[in-house]
């Protein structure tokens, strides 16, 4: 089990200043709060999605990740794409690649758990694959070929997925994280 599920943050969490976060006060289970920030996503330099209607999820030792509502999403522009991963929590993913392209650059989850039935309809975006942004600040990505957090200046760590003393320092505490 998970030593860390938001109670209590490690000493090894990076400090938080005014208006900052860390991802060791998020819950396990993870929260999915509402956020009416603008979102905007672009795929070489044309927007494909631009919402304020978004849901943020927040999950212990990860940044966060929005899920942006499909009527906020050019569709048109995307495709399903082979492979599917599992969550805990939110059950079967499925992945979408941009026209022509092999590459999932979002995931959904098209029969999500009763608990984060919320995000179905909602597509989230890998911010290392296309540009993303929260209120005109350009995200940074989780490191990571598999999650597919969102960093901004709001948010510290250390993040799973990390390389490197951050890394080892989480994991030595997160028994049950994928790194």
């Amino acid at each position: 089990m998970w030593k860390y599920t938001g109670k209590h943050r490690p000493a090894f969490a990076e400090p938080t200043a005014q208006g900052q976060e860390s991802v060791w006060d998020y819950p396990r289970p993870p929260a999915l709060l509402a956020d009416q920030r603008h979102i905007k996503v672009l795929a070489g330099g044309q927007q494909i999605a631009s919402s304020q209607n978004a849901l943020r999820l927040l999950e212990t030792a990860a940044p966060p990740t929005f899920y942006l509502p499909i009527t906020d999403i050019d569709m048109d522009r995307l495709q399903v794409v082979h492979g599917q991963s599992f969550c805990e929590w939110k059950g079967a993913a499925r992945y979408w690649a941009l026209l022509g392209s092999p590459q999932p650059v979002a995931w959904d989850y098209p029969n999500p758990s009763p608990t984060y039935r919320k995000v179905f309809g909602h597509l989230a975006f890998y911010p290392g694959r296309v540009d993303c942004f929260v209120d005109e600040e350009a995200v940074r990505a989780q490191s990571s070929e598999f999650y597919g957090g969102w960093i901004t200046d709001e948010i510290v760590g250390p993040f799973k997925g990390e390389a490197g003393e951050a890394r080892r320092a989480a994991h030595k505490y997160l028994s049950c994280a994928t790194f």
